[in-house]
Parts: structure tokens; sequence; C-alpha cells
């Protein structure tokens, strides 16, 4: 939605980037990006590194300065304005405590700062400290904290100040898996408490997708799909997407046969499946083929690719298979089915198939989804 297409009644987003990019000498980082966040929204910028993610973060902070376009916070522009008087606030990776405060002094400096009373900076950090379940924790000092505990002492810092815009910078990255997961679930319930606005910068495709509200995936310094965490992963907008927002099984395949709002689509000559359209492509089209582990089943009787399993991995509550097919393509099956005993050997031949509802098509000249 553009500003001339909103109500007038309607709030500004919370940030809105028009056309932002940023050139390191010869180096585009961001080119043209343009992106509207609604107040109280979840978004995170996913993409691999060296994408533009983080310089975009940064120049919403205003640690880094756009080389064209503009940026604006809640209607007003904030080009040129240094970061201490933006309304917002940013968490790091590496969260940047004062090892020689303790966690109340820590979480209280920007109000200090501020100059604020403090009998209302006690206040302001208690609210806080609750809204972080580190209540009790005022008195202990930075080293004396689990890695957790520190990453939830760095976001009361960055939430005491009340910002309009919460910037998060990989702030998951140093811990381990299982605390990694606890703190998504952390985050996400501290977003839905407080109710402020969360810009989230990751690589982490599983983290995006547990977390966000949209998902803004970036590619060489553009945003190349803009989504829910569903339609992005359901509904991949191209190629490059469909493989790094989770796992994609990419084949070449030809349209064989074409009707009224469907098309018989033909895999490596030996498997075919039907695929409904609004406008079919036509025949002998190439197509690239997209279908995620999950929508790929072990076919029985004659039909399906035909290959042959090189790798079982046991994951539990799923076993993937990995199969390379006759051709040589390796594709990737989770079958729930199979899950109990164990999926199948290493060198069995299996055929594989899949419903044309599991997958979508690319058009490969053009790199784009056709509908």
């Amino acid at each position: 939605m553009t500003p001339d297409d909103r109500p007038a009644s309607a709030p500004s987003p919370d940030l809105e980037l028009s056309a932002v990019s940023k050139r390191f000498g010869s180096v585009v980082a961001l080119d043209a990006v343009s992106l509207a966040v609604e107040r109280g929204e979840f978004v995170t910028l996913l993409g691999p590194s060296g994408c533009g993610k983080t310089t975009t973060l940064r120049i919403v902070a205003g640690l880094e300065y756009q080389t064209a376009g503009s940026v604006r916070i809640r209607g007003e522009s904030v080009d040129g304005v240094p970061p201490y008087r933006r309304n917002a606030n940013t968490v790091f990776q590496h969260y940047a405590l004062f090892p020689h405060l303790n966690v109340f002094d820590n979480v209280a400096f920007g109000l200090r700062v501020k100059g604020l009373p403090v009998a209302e900076r006690r206040s302001a950090v208690g609210r806080a400290l609750d809204e972080v379940r580190l209540r009790g924790f005022e008195k202990r000092r930075p080293h004396e904290l689990s890695g957790g505990q520190q990453q939830r002492v760095a976001l009361a810092r960055a939430l005491v100040n009340q910002p309009a815009i919460l910037l998060l910078d990989e702030p998951l990255g140093a811990l381990d898996l299982k605390l990694r997961k606890e703190m998504q679930l952390e985050l996400k319930r501290v977003h839905r408490e407080v109710g402020i606005t969360f810009i989230y910068v990751t690589h982490d495709q599983e983290e995006a997708l547990t977390m966000s509200d949209r998902i803004a995936v970036m590619d060489a310094g553009r945003i190349v799909q803009l989504g829910s965490p569903k339609e992005v992963y359901r509904r991949p907008r191209t190629p490059f997407v469909a493989n790094f927002v989770g796992v994609s099984n990419l084949l070449d395949g030809v349209v064989s046969e074409r009707g009224d709002g469907a098309a018989t689509v033909a895999v490596h000559g030996e498997w075919r499946f039907r695929k409904p359209f609004d406008h079919p492509p036509a025949l002998d089209q190439p197509v690239l083929v997209a279908v995620r582990p999950e929508g790929v089943r072990l076919a029985g009787g004659e039909g399906g690719l035909s290959g042959r399993v090189q790798d079982v991995i046991y994951l539990g509550s799923r076993v993937t298979l990995v199969v390379r097919l006759a051709g040589g393509s390796v594709v990737h099956v989770e079958d729930p089915t199979r899950a109990a005993d164990g999926g199948a050997d290493v060198g069995e031949a299996v055929r594989l198939c899949w419903a044309g509802a599991d997958c979508v098509l690319f058009d490969p000249a053009r790199g784009e989804l056709m509908a």
C-alpha cells in the first residue's frame, strides 16, 4: 500500500523505506529497496550474507546513511537524523552490555542519559525487567548471567525507552541451538505483550518462519519476496526463494499436455502430474518444478521417478531420504508414513511421486513463478 492509497484516517506505517539505495564505492549494497511496516508488526529481513539485510537495518537505525531514497518513522523523515534522535533502538548479536554495571544500571543507562528522575527510572526499569522476566536480577553483573539472560538484559535496555521500532540484528546468533529456540518463543511473547514494531534480521530460515508476521526475503540488495511465512514457504516467487527458505527439490520438466484449467507436466520423461492453472502454459513449454521434501512420496507400482536411496537421515519424528534419480539429480524426501520403520535402506530402489498441489512451477527463462 502506498501513502496515496491509504485511507486518510489510517495511521502512518511505523517504518517506510522508499527506493533506498546504498553504495560502498562501486559496490551496490542496496538497490532501490521499498518497504512499509505497519504499527505493531514483526517483520523479518531474511537472506544470505551480503544480501543487504544488515545494511538496511543500519540505515533505519541511523548508523549508516543511504545514498539515495528516503526513510520515514511514523510519518516523519529521518534522513540525515543521527541515531540518538530517531525513535528506534537496536539490539545487536553481541549485546554490548557494560561489564562494570549491574543489570539495573545497564537497563537504566539510556534513561539516566536523558535525565529522567530516579523514581521514574526505577519504575521504568522494573517494567522492562518484568517484560523480559528478569525481575530479581537487578544486582547481578553481566558475567554472572547466562547467554540467554544477557540477551534479555539487552532487550530490556532497548525496550525501556519505549521506541516506536525495535531493531534486532541477529540477536540470537551467539546462543546454542536449544537456547536459541527458547528465545525465539520468548521474543515472540515479548513482541505480543509490548506491541512495539519489531524489525528482525537473520539468515536463519526457521527463525524467520517461527516468529514473523511477514518476511522480506532479500537477495543481492533487493527484496525479492515479501509475505507471510506461509506465503513465502508455500508460494515462493522465484527459484532463489524456493531454495533458500527451507529445502526445495528443483527439477526440470516440460508441459506435455494442456487443457482448460490445467496442464500435465512430464519430469525426466517418466513421471507426469497434472497441475491446475488459470492460464495453462503452452505445449512443450520448459518449466522448473519446485517440490518440498514433505510433498514427495514413495510411489507404489510402476509410476513415479525411479531412483536409489543414497542416504537415510533419521530425525526422530521423521526420516529424510536422499534419493539419486536415474538421471543424476538428487531429491530429498520426507515421508512420515515411513518414519516408524526407518523409511528405506541405503541402496534400495524406489520410485517417487507428488501431487500437482504440492509443487510450484517456475518459468526457467524468466526465473518467475507461473500462476
